[in-house]
């Protein structure tokens, strides 16, 4: 896959953030880690958020993801406000539609690799061919058919990592995040992971947020916004989409 090449995009918005706010208490005081953010994804979006640590991208990850309410403002998912769901049904939006890609992997160690891509399917009671199915394709299409039967202490990071992509497309979801997914890896291997998570954007028509301070994701991205203290601080727009 080369750069350059995405999903067609077209004008449905699956994410929206909305004058989204973030104050936590500090002593005496509050500290605002994000501050008036307004942020929108549409459908085949592969955006990315980019900024120095302590900038806010973490807490606008946790926010988007729906894991942590903001102090104000809304975040919609696929044009609904979220902010009045129960923590229930977040939960089963974040399970049914949102796929999680994290810098640390998050694979369960007592777990194969089949099983734990086939984790959130467990959740949302698909049945067991489908399952089966839908885990060989996902392993398949990271390039790891044939380590199904392994555990995660048995790969290298560039291969954990390719797990937890398999397993947040497993569920087939409308939205995948991926929080410093090339932090732990060589620039080599993490070369290999974005251009995998830009083949699957592509293929897929998922739409794809990652959010990181390594400059070198930045030339896979169709849109990179820059945060700093809280804020977006601009946006830029590279390439241009084409039909997938």
């Amino acid at each position: 896959m080369q750069r350059g090449s995405f999903c067609y995009v077209n004008g449905a918005a699956v994410l929206e953030a909305r004058n989204l706010t973030k104050e936590y208490p500090l002593g005496k005081e509050n500290v605002r880690a994000l501050d008036g953010v307004d942020f929108t994804a549409v459908q085949g979006d592969f955006a990315v958020i980019n900024g120095p640590s302590g900038s806010g991208k973490t807490t606008l990850l946790n926010m988007l993801a729906l894991i942590d309410r903001p102090s104000e403002g809304e975040v919609l998912f696929e044009e609904k406000p979220t902010s009045r769901l129960t923590e229930g049904e977040l939960a089963l939006l974040r399970r049914e539609k949102i796929g999680l890609v994290f810098q640390t992997f998050n694979l369960i160690p007592v777990l194969s690799v089949a099983e734990n891509v086939e984790y959130p399917l467990l959740l949302t009671k698909t049945p067991r061919g489908e399952r089966r199915e839908r885990v060989a394709a996902r392993l398949d299409e990271v390039g790891l058919s044939g380590f199904g039967k392994r555990h995660p202490d048995e790969l290298c990071g560039g291969q954990r990592q390719r797990v937890a992509v398999a397993r947040a497309l497993v569920a087939q979801p409308r939205l995948i995040l991926a929080d410093e997914p090339t932090a732990n890896l060589d620039s080599a291997t993490g070369k290999q992971i974005m251009e995998l998570l830009q083949g699957l954007n592509t293929g897929h028509c998922v739409t794809f947020l990652v959010v990181t301070h390594d400059p070198s994701v930045l030339g896979y991205a169709q849109r990179v916004l820059t945060i700093r203290d809280g804020r977006i601080q601009g946006e830029e727009k590279r390439g241009a989409p084409r039909p997938a």
